[in-house]
């Protein structure tokens, strides 16, 4: 028994930790492997990119000082490329904690907080470490429900939290319907429009949602580095929304919150063009590669617009899960995501792809 628990906020005292993928040498330690292959945690497989690679190695020797404490340079880079104001810009140790920030500066324990089945679980965790009551909104083919959720909003409602393309169902709104659902918000509801996976969204369907603020003062849009980019191991992610949100969410962010490799290997990777468009055709040839093979072995799956799929085992998960690490691949299982069926599977390379799939095929056959 914890003694300090009954010191504890009362959200705090009932909170489940978020449990990340499992790391590759936690199981080589456990089962003896040399080689494992990690396709959980929707990380970027292509590894650091030579730009980036540079720019690190170039700030290496300033690493006694601090970092700028207001990212003056990542701002300038992210407001000349998104044509938003430096001013609109929060940098974050990854765009989770400027969802953070926005629960500790405008959430209190007599709120609630809507968001969707199957949405990213940093929702819950962080409603009730504020204290606040969660309105889950069931899923619509396993994607938000905007009409629902609107319905669920009372006069209680602080924050609505959507993720597009949502994980792990890899789910897409439409710009037009998601728009619509923004402007429908009473003003005094902030929504938080989370789009972690913005660069893997094919162009002709992407949301163009970052001058949306402008109209729309209560949205509040975030994105990462972590994933397209590559900088998962960098944390370092960024919000954009009107200038008085943002103001009041600068006043809250720690001082020095985004690390100085971090803000060089951002600055870096937003202008290494040739990575990423690397990344998004490796990404669009791992979903076909994924997909077809689902497809032969009579697995249905969730379209995804991420850089991973959500694929239907037709049973219990788990035990897949389970077998899988036996032959050294790391898959997700999202049971606690209201999905126990499921496996979410994060795009690899084309070698990595296929360990999964011939392990999977070995899996469903008893091997």
């Amino acid at each position: 028994m914890n003694k300090f628990l009954e010191l504890a906020l009362a959200g705090v005292q009932q909170l489940v930790p978020y449990v990340p993928g499992k790391p590759v040498e936690e199981l080589q330690r456990e089962l003896g492997l040399s080689e494992v292959i990690k396709l959980a945690s929707n990380e970027n497989p292509l590894g650091t990119g030579t730009k980036v690679a540079a720019a690190i190695q170039a700030t290496l020797p300033e690493l006694t000082r601090y970092p700028d404490g207001s990212g003056f340079a990542l701002k300038t880079a992210l407001s000349d490329k998104l044509a938003v104001l430096p001013e609109q810009i929060t940098l974050g140790n990854g765009s989770s904690e400027i969802l953070e920030l926005v629960m500790r500066t405008f959430v209190t324990p007599e709120h609630e907080i809507v968001f969707s089945q199957h949405a990213f679980a940093l929702y819950p965790i962080l409603t009730q470490a504020v204290g606040a009551t969660a309105r889950v909104v069931p899923a619509k083919d396993f994607g938000h429900d905007l009409t629902a959720m609107l319905a669920a909003v009372t006069d209680k409602t602080r924050v609505v939290f959507i993720a597009n393309p949502n994980n792990p169902t890899g789910t897409l709104l439409a710009a037009d319907a998601l728009e619509q659902f923004v402007s429908a918000l009473p003003s005094r509801v902030l929504c938080v429009l989370d789009e972690a996976y913005h660069e893997f969204v094919a162009p002709a369907v992407r949301t163009e949602s970052l001058h949306w603020p402008q109209r729309y003062p209560n949205l509040i849009v975030t994105r990462t580095f972590s994933k397209a980019y590559g900088l998962a191991g960098l944390r370092i992610g960024y919000g954009v929304s009107s200038l008085e949100v943002a103001d009041l969410l600068n006043r809250v962010r720690q001082p020095f919150n985004s690390n100085m490799l971090a803000l060089a290997a951002a600055e870096a990777a937003l202008g290494d063009t040739e990575y990423l468009a690397e990344t998004l055709a490796a990404n669009n040839a791992g979903m076909a590669q994924l997909t077809a093979a689902f497809k032969i072995l009579d697995l249905p799956w969730i379209p995804s617009s991420g850089n991973f799929v959500s694929v239907d085992m037709k049973q219990a998960a788990m035990p897949l899960y389970q077998a899988l690490l036996q032959k050294g691949v790391i898959v997700r299982p999202v049971a606690n995501y209201e999905m126990p069926n499921h496996l979410r599977v994060s795009i690899g390379t084309e070698r990595e792809n296929r360990i999964f799939i011939d392990a999977l095929t070995q899996v469903l056959q008893g091997v």
